[in-house]
């Protein structure tokens, strides 16, 4: 279990061979836009864990109003 998921022996040949075989699989073209929706997946990611941890830090507005008209 020294090497996490294997990824551990994996050197520059190793990756250059991954690089170009997936280069070959989805050409010089595509390659630009997928890597486009990977960052725009990354940041939809960021921003919906920033939106809990907000959701989570400072309660709501209609709680806090509601709980002051009770009392």
């Amino acid at each position: 279990m020294n090497n996490l998921l294997f990824l551990g022996s994996i050197g520059y040949q190793e990756i250059i061979i991954v690089a170009l075989v997936i280069l070959l699989f989805f050409g010089g073209k595509k390659i630009p836009e997928l890597m486009r929706g990977m960052g725009k997946g990354v940041k939809s990611f960021k921003d919906g864990m920033n939106g809990v941890e907000k959701d989570i830090k400072e309660p709501k507005k209609e709680e806090v109003t509601e709980t002051d008209s009770e009392k």
